[in-house]
């Protein structure tokens, strides 16, 4: 009996799941459970019933594209030449990806619509049941994302005339490449043009809520905004810098009976005591956890800055981040468990 011809293509297939076994994309396909994401997605997805992509293929190219730093035509080119990314993006080998201005349309139709904050929910709400998101602590912290959209140059002006008086006025001329929601912000000696993003996180650093403000913005102001986005325990200890101490976050945390670990903030006339000392110093031991979050994501990720214009597309950015962060460590804490 002759022996059947086997294409190029059939062989891909054939051994796909040998070759994927050991990719991260194929840990996570057995940790999370996408027809919820799915099901999310549908809701807030407005196009054409017909439409030739899926809204979770569409996602699920923009998790891609955060873990791998890549841009909307990278992307692309990625999942059409990668086995392992069509493979996670739900593609046969035949099947060409969507194109870069397809992804662009979405990824702006669900900034429109406030759903990577709902999806955020979903999935962590998947690894809590899992035992990886455990909320027996809470951390705040923010970070600074530089824009490079600032202002550039001298200010520029243009002059024109009032219909009714003929006199001559003043009106600032704004370039189109300059992030006017973007504002300066100074740390350190530094001086920043951008964002800031806003992270409350477990006691492990996985990330359970987001906002996104201009660089200018408190981070003490932000504070309760973060944790109205999430159901938490009672007593649960909320940990943060000096930034976050003020009497209007202390009787928050009060109202609501979560447990004051605020770091103490000296004040004039006012030295910290040796007890607030030593305190400060062990909420220091935990606070380095959403550091290590901030700094795992600029470096894994290879970000760091803003890719988008405006506040909308801004906090898209940084909740995708976080989705992906928290996704990227789960297999490891699922095989290995948490640390005591």
């Amino acid at each position: 009996m002759a022996a059947k011809n086997v294409s190029l293509t059939d062989y891909l297939v054939v051994n796909r799941s040998k070759r994927l076994k050991n990719t991260f994309v194929y840990q996570i396909d057995k940790i999370i459970d996408w027809k919820k994401i799915e099901k999310t997605l549908l809701k807030y997805d407005k196009r054409d019933s017909k439409a030739q992509y899926s809204s979770l293929l569409l996602f699920k190219m923009l998790l891609l594209q955060t873990w791998y730093g890549l841009s909307d035509y990278e992307i692309e080119e990625k999942v059409n030449d990668s086995l392992s990314f069509s493979y996670f993006c739900g593609l046969s080998v035949e099947e060409p990806s969507p194109d870069h201005s397809t992804l662009s349309r979405f990824r702006t139709a669900m900034t429109q619509a406030g759903v990577f904050d709902k999806l955020l929910d979903v999935i962590n709400k998947q690894l809590e049941e899992k035992q990886i998101i455990v909320k027996n602590g809470i951390l705040v912290d923010a970070s600074i994302v530089s824009s490079p959209y600032k202002p550039k140059g001298k200010k520029q002006y243009t002059v024109t005339k009032d219909n009714n008086t003929g006199e001559s006025q003043l009106e600032k001329y704004v370039c189109d490449s300059v992030d006017t929601q973007a504002a300066y912000s100074v740390k350190g000696n530094k001086i920043y043009y951008g964002y800031k993003k806003h992270y409350a996180s477990d006691n492990e650093g996985l990330v359970l809520a987001v906002e996104t403000t201009s660089a200018n913005v408190h981070d003490s102001k932000v504070f309760k905004k973060l944790l109205e986005k999430m159901a938490l325990p009672l007593s649960i200890p909320v940990k943060a810098d000096k930034a976050y101490y003020s009497e209007e976050n202390i009787s928050y945390l009060r109202a609501n009976k979560l447990k004051n670990h605020l770091q103490h903030k000296a004040t004039r006339g006012k030295k910290l005591s040796y007890w607030e000392k030593v305190f400060n110093k062990l909420i220091s031991k935990e606070r380095f956890k959403i550091e290590r979050t901030f700094g795992s994501i600029k470096r894994w990720f290879s970000t760091g800055k803003a890719r988008y214009k405006g506040l909308a597309k801004m906090h898209t950015q940084n909740v995708l981040e976080a989705i992906c962060y928290n996704l990227y460590r789960s297999p490891k804490i699922l095989l290995y468990g948490r640390k005591k």
